[in-house]
């Protein structure tokens, strides 16, 4: 059996990736909206990557609320990947960066359910309302991403 203690860590270090992450997505997405050829998918992808600033914000509270911080190698490593895929956008052609940010979506999705879990099971109820607000976010930026490529994406997600 677990203890509340390493379930917390098991919190921190799953919103530690979480925080590092949005910061990689936002970033590639900045890159994607530029690629992208159609005025509305390119507003989208840009609505998006505003989600994921503001899903960074509200998991950086959350690390802070837990007494943690940011993991400064992920910090580095997601601005690093962030930026080579943004670049990379203007090469790939459209499927590539539809079809893996449609899968990145579905990853955001698992965590943060899985840290909903996490938060509930060590009392901390008031994360609850953000986790799965984000949650239900990423959905919507599954289900663009993956709807483009006419996938469905109750086949796609597995966590």
């Amino acid at each position: 059996m677990t203890s509340l203690e390493e379930t917390r860590q098991r919190l921190i270090r799953l919103l530690q990736l979480a925080y590092s992450g949005e910061k990689a997505a936002a970033l590639a997405y900045q890159g994607h909206s530029r690629a992208s050829r159609d005025p509305e998918e390119k507003a989208m992808i840009a609505k998006i990557e505003q989600d994921e600033w503001i899903h960074r914000e509200k998991v950086g509270r959350l690390l802070g609320e837990l007494g943690a911080r940011p993991l400064t190698s992920r910090e580095v490593r997601s601005s690093l990947v962030g930026h080579a895929l943004s670049f990379l956008c203007r090469f790939t052609g459209w499927f590539l960066p539809m079809y893996f940010a449609g899968k990145l979506e579905t990853q955001n999705v698992c965590q943060y359910d899985k840290a909903a879990e996490y938060a509930a099971a060590i009392g901390r109820g008031d994360f609850l309302p953000d986790l799965m607000e984000m949650a239900a976010v990423e959905i919507e930026h599954e289900k663009f991403f993956l709807g483009a490529l006419g996938r469905s994406v109750a086949k796609e997600r597995r966590c």
